[in-house]
């Protein structure tokens, strides 16, 4: 009797999808560059963002002698003096002084107008809705040349000449509008049924702003003052055009910057990066202590 044999099969060829498949070397490194992509991005935007921050910080440690172009060598010496350097403290208090003084005018101006924007109707409401943006999307020497030729015809005629006055009237023009733009987002988020539920309890309309609202854009107002902060310790272009004599931190930067920045101006650079960084971090340590702590 004949004996059947059973058919012979072949392997099928391993295709992508089975588990018997093995990637090669170049497919493996394909497969994780695609699955990495967004994330070594990410990486090489940040590195791109902090390398001048790091160069900063390097040549604060340059022991150089005219110049602070090339290294030297190491030395402590910069960050035990920062002010060995002539001016470079002097300009730092003026930006300073004239950085809070802004802040504090712009943010006031600018919750109050901000609050009328968003909470009242009046005539010529939507052009002042366009209007504020204006400031913030003219480019600044613009806006410097405008300001100089304001200031030096107007200004002048009653005893007001370029320096620090005219400095602080022109960051606090152009401040305005960014601490409107933010204060006004945050408003606009705000529940109004909450403002209606204290005037039920017979709260009066100024008891309903200062316990009511003003700590609902608490947040909204400290973040405005914040970058008006930054803008206005930041500017160079429209100071340059109005300040005259005055010297302010970006001014002297700029003017040392031709024969090379000094390293104590690289001290005070990096310095004001950190307590930035660390007040960022702050509000936002403290922002999520508070939404994790339970409510009574």
């Amino acid at each position: 009797m004949a004996t059947m044999t059973p058919p012979t099969t072949t392997p099928s060829p391993t295709t992508e999808h089975s588990p018997a498949y093995r990637p090669s070397t170049a497919k493996r490194a394909q497969l994780w560059l695609a699955n990495h992509f967004a994330i070594l991005s990410a990486v090489l935007v940040l590195l791109y963002l902090f390398l001048p921050v790091a160069y900063t910080f390097a040549f604060s440690f340059n022991d150089h002698g005219k110049t602070n172009i090339v290294w030297q060598g190491f030395t402590w010496e910069h960050w035990q003096d920062p002010c060995g350097v002539p001016g470079v403290c002097e300009s730092l208090v003026t930006s300073l002084q004239v950085g809070v003084i802004s802040t504090i005018v712009a943010t006031v101006l600018g919750t109050l107008m901000a609050l009328a924007m968003v909470r009242y109707r009046f005539r010529g409401k939507a052009a002042s809705n366009l209007l504020i943006f204006v400031p913030m999307a003219t480019p600044e020497i613009v806006m410097g040349a405008a300001l100089l030729t304001i200031f030096v015809q107007g200004f002048a005629n009653i005893g007001i000449n370029l320096g620090f006055t005219t400095i602080v009237f022109s960051h606090i023009m152009f401040c305005l509008s960014f601490v409107v733009v933010t204060v006004r987002a945050r408003i606009q988020s705000l529940d109004p049924r909450i403002e209606e539920a204290a005037q039920d309890l017979y709260a009066s309309p100024m008891q309903t702003f200062w316990k009511v609202t003003f700590p609902l854009i608490l947040p909204g107002i400290a973040g405005a003052a914040m970058l008006a902060f930054s803008l206005s310790f930041d500017d160079f272009i429209i100071t340059n055009f109005v300040s005259g004599n005055e010297a302010t931190f970006p001014k002297f930067v700029y003017v040392a910057s031709r024969r090379g920045i000094p390293a104590e101006a690289n001290v005070i650079g990096f310095s004001m990066f950190v307590i930035a960084v660390l007040l960022v971090v702050g509000a936002q340590v403290v922002s999520s202590l508070r939404a994790s702590t339970p409510k009574k």
